[in-house]
């Protein structure tokens, strides 16, 4: 009977550890959601393509929203004429990267931090069981990027509660919000909490946001004839030159203004070569991610 007894407990035992282990190797296994939100069919895209690139390449899930349709966004086009063209541009961008995207039917600067639009970003969120969501801080020049920064962070909370849109699941796990760069100081300047190299995706960033040509070579709303004649070349070498070196300057701009939190990830001599960089913060009125935390979130650093 002792024997028995002995066998049975060994049995049992095994069998839970075999239980546990394929419940952590899935759990760990599990591919990251990712949504982000841009106010403009080409924010997102400007913002996280480097990072978006890094995180397909792993097998995980991404999805990119405009929250508005972009419909005065380019300084000779407008209406619907103009949104079916962004709305063209961002596929094509989400295609090249792996990417599922979605514009949102909202006129570009009118966006509105109502109550109707927080329960769409809501379910939006929900619907895609994210486990990282990122957007604009409500600290910025145009008025729809503060709205979208206003609207995800203050679903940031409501996305737990059962009967808020009762019509879509709440988030059980913990969901980490970030911030995506900007430069405004007023009331406080970014900090970058997370920094993240691109050098090795920055030629699929390129590629993706050569996409969006009314606002990359037309010059977008502020453009003009002028911008054609200097941007928008026929010449399609002239033209990649273009894209890349306004790029570098742009990202690598971050990556000089950031470098002590490119060396907190990558190491002294890790971090000091990086060249392109994307950067983000945590918003502090959602989950604050530990550093175990942030390193299964962006799976990229040694």
């Amino acid at each position: 009977m002792k024997f028995a007894l002995t066998i049975g407990r060994v049995l049992w035992t095994t069998a839970l550890f075999a239980v546990s282990a394929g419940f952590a190797q899935e759990t760990e296994e599990k591919p990251l959601r990712i949504i982000a939100f841009g106010a403009h069919p080409d924010d997102v895209e400007f913002r996280l393509s480097g990072c978006a690139a890094k995180w397909v390449a792993k097998g995980h899930k991404v999805k990119f929203v405009s929250v508005t349709n972009g419909d005065i966004g380019h300084w000779n086009e407008s209406g619907g004429v103009l949104a079916r063209r962004r709305g063209a541009e961002v596929k094509e961008a989400a295609k090249r990267l792996g990417v599922e995207v979605e514009m949102l039917d909202i006129h570009d600067g009118e966006l509105m931090p109502t109550l109707e639009n927080r329960k769409t970003i809501a379910r939006l969120i929900r619907d895609w069981d994210a486990d990282i969501v990122l957007t604009h801080r409500p600290y910025d020049y145009h008025p729809d990027h503060r709205n979208a920064g206003l609207l995800v962070r203050d679903a940031a909370f409501m996305i737990k509660v059962p009967f808020y849109v009762p019509d879509s699941p709440p988030i059980k796990h913990s969901t980490t919000f970030l911030y995506f760069y900007d430069r405004f100081t007023t009331p406080y300047p970014f900090e970058a909490d997370i920094a993240v190299s691109i050098d090795d995706v920055f030629d699929k960033k390129l590629h993706a946001i050569d996409a969006l040509e009314s606002q990359v070579y037309e010059g977008g709303a502020l453009g003009s004839e002028k911008t054609l004649t200097q941007r928008f070349a026929v010449d399609p070498v002239m033209r990649k030159r273009f894209l890349k070196n306004s790029w570098e300057k742009r990202d690598g701009n971050i990556a000089k203004k950031f470098r002590a939190a490119l060396i907190k990830r990558y190491g002294e001599e890790k971090g000091q070569a990086v060249k392109v960089a994307e950067v983000f913060k945590i918003c502090e009125y959602a989950h604050q991610p530990t550093e175990a935390e942030i390193k299964r979130l962006f799976p990229f650093f040694d």
